[in-house]
């Protein structure tokens, strides 16, 4: 089988535990208002690669990457099928396996999905907003299939790190920050809340392809904000497992 992806990043520290290697999947289906990967949409494009050469790839420096892998994208979750030989693989390698993924792709009762978590180890979802029509205002989709996603994990015991991205004046509403907070308090198997200011770092590629920025004039978040940001999470979180 063979899997289409961007690029890889061979001593990744922000995308899961340890120094991993990172695979960049091509391919999203959403239109995230601040994606920093504008390059990584199309579907079809990108290096076609096996699952096998990806792995010899990581076997050469494995020493620095004892972390485990890492695919992100994109949503890898598109190819799924690929995901799932590449970890099946790895699991028979004794490799840390990890999908950072919006989970916008699920379907609910998929024995796809139920094949490919056998052979993962963490998932770091990004929860881009916690409302349904302000989730569609900001990535083109809603957020259902998304939360059921978290859900499914956590039914499942599959660890989860949820990531969240503020961005002023789009998702950092305090109302807002908190429901999301709720909802994450009712998962059990939370291990890991990344709260992460919004940046402008992938302006330049928007520039490269032609494409105008959506969020032109945002400035971006201070670490600050986020941090605000996520004590009001935490708030959310405490409420919903009524702690104090």
């Amino acid at each position: 089988m063979e899997g289409y992806i961007h690029s890889i990043e061979s001593c990744g520290t922000v995308d899961g535990p340890g120094i991993r290697f990172v695979i960049f999947m091509q391919g999203c289906p959403m239109r995230c208002l601040y994606c920093h990967n504008p390059d990584t949409w199309e579907t079809g494009a990108g290096e076609k690669t096996t699952a096998g050469a990806l792995l010899s790839q990581y076997e050469k420096c494995r020493n620095f990457t004892k972390g485990g892998i890492t695919v992100t994208g994109g949503e890898p979750l598109l190819q799924i099928d690929f995901v799932t030989e590449l970890f099946k693989a790895a699991k028979k390698q004794n490799i840390h396996t990890c999908i950072d993924t919006s989970g916008i792709t699920y379907t609910e009762g998929s024995k796809k999905f139920d094949e490919l978590i056998k052979y993962t180890d963490l998932v770091m979802l990004d929860i881009k907003h916690i409302d349904p029509a302000r989730h569609k205002a900001l990535t083109g989709r809603d957020n259902k299939n998304i939360l059921k996603f978290a859900k499914y994990l956590d039914d499942n015991n599959i660890p989860i790190w949820i990531r969240h991205v503020v961005v002023p004046n789009v998702t950092d509403d305090e109302k807002y920050l908190f429901k999301l907070g709720e909802f994450i308090g009712s998962l059990k198997n939370v291990k890991a809340l990344d709260v992460l200011p919004y940046h402008t770092m992938g302006k330049a590629k928007y520039d490269e392809l032609g494409i105008k920025y959506p969020l032109e004039g945002v400035e971006p978040m201070s670490k600050e904000g986020a941090l605000k940001a996520r004590a009001v999470i935490l708030d959310g979180m405490r409420s919903a497992r009524n702690i104090k």
